[in-house]
């Protein structure tokens, strides 16, 4: 979403409005096929809508009819507490607000509310407060708002930040992350956020893309697990005195549907390519899984197109498929601003009234940022270019998603907020998944772990070595709540002797190497060096503060994934010193430097970080934590050699060059004249300070049937010296088929832990819609034939068997 979301008052039209109109939104005096003022159903404590026992379909169905058209506009278009309250100055905490700023915008704005604000508490609760009681106790109808904001990788109104989507896909660890989701709603819940715009489900292709730190990686399945895990922890249990038919405290927003992260060129916005086949197989799958199995509340549409078609006019995605083939009934919104683009960015409309009439009629609810085209609504439909009934069944998304969450019970804060921020529990939980979410990706003669004992001193040197280097979508000012790299190593290393000499080098941002000699000085007095350097992004604030720069995040495209500046140089020097190099790379994407990969003795990838960040990077370098993470993304060795991603369908990207194939028969490609497409890590990979090793492969049948699914058996060894955890992972390829598949294709991991000399026997389960593919026929089917089943800790698998399916 964009910040632009925050809406002008100025773009608030006029309201026009007989008797009580002001504070319901009712147009009274104008006529309408909808029930007027004084014939509509009357509401009363017995009505059906306010029975807690009653089912949420009923409540809905009985509520609907009790609303005029412009209550019925009001509920798909969302508002701004902004409106009514000041947030300008962060530290003023005065307890008050502009009653007539909260009475317009709720007579027309009124069914969600972004809140996205990082202001004082105390404050932001008054906010919420004086919004929902108005809105329960001064409208007809009593319809609480739901209050929005962001929480992609923490609550951003002052919350705990935990590491970057990209980093916490890198946990491969799905019952962690539902900790982390939980963490989150603990804190947005209590403040009474009831909506929040995350997960993050687009698939990271396209790696100049800015927003590749915001996903879970290129693979579907990895991105199902996850995403379905943040959901499931953020949406798990129910808010304090609801009904028993409430389903969830807090409602997930599975965005962007769909096919968002794969945009030409790498640019924001820009269209994506593809088909059906694409689409189904590919982009489609963490929707479904994270969306529509798990149950998330919400869904938020992309900005962009698709074969031609943008998102939000796309009938077959929005209809078809969402709401007919996948029975989805809760609410989907717009991204913001998303309304006003089919006129100025897609040119598929010339007009508000067509925007909005395009977009409703795919049952889309408009967030703000544009300029609030669903005020047409009204017109139009008395005019009949737009059918009520169109929205009435929008209508009804937005309401089944509010009684799903008992907000028509307890839409407020708690008396008690403060008790569930930042707590012990999930500072612990803050501190694992930064463990987790760190790849050690070179090792070369176990440079790593360092030791307090045999190392006297060790230089930190970098730009990114004395700075909190956190994602977008976080609050303004977080990283002052964070741990620096610096911070994190002098407190690991308080009282061992060992000495830090800290060099900052260089910028990351210009090519000006006057620290350049510092750092060789700070590489030659000490017994090894770590040099961190990487890419950076900013805050929502900063983002949208002129004369501010990024290399990564929303709005920030690249096209080039090297280094910035003089980082690489800076790298090269310090090894030139001739001391041992650990090259720590900190970034939102992967970083294409293949002489680092060359040259370093040592490389750690550690995704933007979270609070506390530094004081993990300094337990896995000195050995405190043996390190688990994998990549969620492949890295490719230079922009030009992108894509990466592991799962390309079979024939396009041959790795070895040559016409006969091993059984003889003639083939075609090669690799590139000057590179090879061949990644410098491949999707899946991540060392240990241990080893382990695999074997006993077995499947729970090596012949099914179509309609059934397998389990895969392996026993794994811990064959170090140290306990460490490992990512089990299950690969499938299908050897023939109706039409190409991809050479190969994640269907299963589990990350174990295992004691040094210890082994465990791990079973993961494949289910029988992780054979099928989408045929020419338009169909998922499985088709009989064999399938290569590989087993391993990464996409370059270690065993291997065969399955038969008949």
């Amino acid at each position: 979403m964009l910040l632009s979301a925050v809406i002008p008052l100025a773009l608030s039209l006029a309201v026009t409005a007989g008797d009580n109109g002001a504070l319901n939104g009712r147009q009274d005096a104008a006529p309408a096929p909808a029930p007027s003022a004084t014939d509509r159903p009357k509401p009363g404590p017995k009505s059906i809508y306010k029975d807690p026992s009653a089912s949420i379909e009923a409540r809905v169905n009985d509520l609907l009819p009790r609303m005029t058209l412009e209550e019925k506009v009001a509920q798909i278009i969302q508002g701004d507490m902004g409106g009514w309250m000041n947030f300008n100055n962060p530290l003023d905490n005065t307890l008050s607000h502009n009653t007539s700023g909260l009475v317009s915008m709720m007579s027309q704005k009124a069914g969600s509310i972004w809140a996205g604000y990082a202001a004082p508490y105390e404050k932001f609760v008054y906010g919420v407060n004086a919004g929902q009681r108005y809105l329960v106790e001064n409208t007809t109808l009593g319809i609480p708002a739901l209050f929005q904001s962001e929480g992609l990788h923490g609550f951003t109104n002052n919350g705990t930040i935990f590491p970057s989507a990209i980093g916490l896909a890198a946990s491969f660890n799905p019952d962690l992350l539902k900790s982390v989701g939980g963490v989150i709603s603990d804190e947005a819940e209590g403040l009474g956020i009831s909506h929040i715009f995350a997960p993050v489900l687009d698939l990271s292709r396209e790696l100049r893309w800015g927003r590749v730190e915001e996903t879970y990686g290129e693979d579907p399945f990895l991105t199902s697990a996850m995403g379905a895990a943040y959901v499931t922890g953020l949406q798990s249990g129910a808010r304090r005195g609801v009904s028993k038919t409430a389903t969830a405290r807090m409602a997930a927003t599975c965005k962007h549907y769909a096919a968002f992260g794969s945009p030409q060129g790498g640019l924001n916005l820009a269209q994506v390519s593809g088909g059906e086949r694409e689409l189904r197989t590919m982009y489609l799958k963490p929707f479904h899984k994270a969306c529509v199995e798990t149950g998330a509340l919400s869904i938020m549409t992309a900005y962009s197109s698709y074969d031609g078609v943008p998102a939000i006019a796309n009938s077959h995605l929005m209809k078809d498929i969402l709401r007919t083939e996948w029975s989805y009934p809760y609410w989907v919104t717009t991204d913001a601003g998303s309304v006003d683009l089919l006129i100025s960015l897609h040119g598929t409309c010339d007009t508000r009234e067509c925007a909005a009439k395009t977009t409703v009629e795919n049952l889309n609810g408009e967030m703000g940022g544009g300029s609030f085209t669903f005020l047409t609504l009204p017109a139009q439909v008395k005019s009949g270019a737009v059918k009520e009934s169109v929205i009435d069944e929008t209508v009804k998304t937005i309401l089944r998603t509010k009684f799903a969450l008992g907000l028509f019970e307890n839409p407020y804060p708690y008396l008690d907020y403060n008790k569930s921020i930042r707590t012990a529990t999930s500072r612990q939980t803050l501190l694992q998944m930064e463990r987790e979410a760190i790849v050690l990706l070179k090792n070369k003669n176990s440079v790593l772990p360092l030791s307090t004992t045999a190392t006297k001193s060790i230089a930190l040197i970098g730009p990114q070595a004395g700075r909190v280097s956190m994602g977008d979508y976080v609050f303004f000012n977080a990283s002052n709540n964070g741990v620096t790299p610096l911070d994190g190593f002098k407190q690991l290393l308080k009282g061992t002797g060992v000495t830090v000499n800290y060099a900052e080098g260089s910028k990351l941002w210009n090519n000006d190497e006057s620290g350049f000699d510092a750092a060789v000085a700070a590489a030659k007095k000490s017994d090894v060096a770590v040099v961190m350097v990487g890419t950076w992004s900013l805050d929502q604030t900063l983002l949208w503060t002129p004369g501010t720069n990024a290399t990564t995040g929303e709005h920030n495209d690249m096209s080039d994934l090297k280094l910035v500046g003089a980082q690489l140089a800076l790298v090269k020097a310090v090894v030139a010193a001739g001391k041992k190099t650990i090259v720590v790379l900190v970034s939102g994407t992967p970083v294409a430097e293949p002489w680092i990969a060359d040259h370093a003795d040592g490389i750690i990838q550690q995704f933007y970080p979270g609070e506390l960040g530094g004081t993990a990077l300094a337990e896995i370098v000195f050995g405190k934590v043996n390190p688990s993470g994998k990549l969620p993304v492949s890295f490719p060795r230079s922009v030009g050699t992108a894509p990466a991603f592991y799962n390309y369908l079979k024939g396009s990207r041959p790795l070895d060059p040559g016409f006969i194939s091993d059984n003889g028969t003639l083939t075609f490609g090669h690799q590139y004249v000057l590179d090879s497409p061949v990644p410098l890590w491949s999707f899946g990979e991540g060392l240990s300070y241990t080893t382990f090793a695999y074997s006993n492969l077995k499947l729970s049948s090596s012949k099914i049937g179509t309609k059934d699914g397998f389990s895969v058996t392996v026993t794994v060894s811990n064959t170090g010296k140290v306990d460490g955890q490992e990512v089990v992972q299950v690969y499938i390829t299908d050897n023939q088929a109706s039409v190409v598949t991809p050479n190969q294709e994640l269907v299963g991991f589990q990350k174990v832990s295992i004691p040094a000399g210890q082994s465990k026997t791990v079973t993961i389960k494949v289910n029988n819609d992780q054979l099928a593919v989408w045929t020419v026929g338009s169909k998922w089917v499985v088709e009989p034939g064999t399938f290569n089943v590989k087993v391993g800790s990464s996409a370059k698998t270690i065993l291997n068997t065969v399955l038969t399916v008949q």
